[in-house]
């Protein structure tokens, strides 16, 4: 007589357990405008890293003006694994490895992969972008020129 074969019950995933997010709010004021990763740049965080454990990062970061090139025009990138930006204001030119160079106004969005080489070419004097980057806490690449 024959066995009868057993199903196999496909495997779960486990989870992977998240940080346990808290509620978090953060109202516009200009003290909030801080120094921060880059000298022509003034950064106001949302204060998302605490309330997501780590997990994600929110700014409105705010160039400062006039656009200098030799300051701001050096090829990097950012050891993250979600990076998304979003113009609130003025416009931005990047250039991206192997999509060229893009200029961005107020109202665009798009999303930067993980590591991927880009160069500020320039920005209005009135320009403040919105941030999100997944984990909070990630390294910048400089890259020569």
């Amino acid at each position: 007589m024959a066995k009868a074969k057993k199903k196999v019950q496909p495997r779960r995933k486990a989870k992977a357990k998240k940080p346990k997010q808290k509620f978090s709010f953060s109202h516009q004021r200009e003290a909030d405008f801080e120094q921060g990763l880059r000298t022509y740049a003034k950064y106001r965080d949302l204060g998302i890293a605490p309330a997501t454990g780590g997990m994600v990062q929110a700014h409105v970061i705010r160039f400062v003006p006039p656009f200098r090139p030799d300051e701001v025009s050096i090829p990097h990138f950012h050891d993250v694994e979600f990076q998304m930006i979003y113009v609130l204001k003025g416009w931005i030119k990047s250039e991206f490895a192997g999509q060229g160079a893009h200029t961005f106004r107020a109202g665009s969005c798009w999303i930067q992969p993980p590591r991927i080489k880009h160069t500020v070419l320039g920005y209005s004097d009135d320009c403040e972008v919105l941030e999100i980057i997944l984990p909070a806490d990630f390294d910048t690449v400089m890259l020569a020129k």
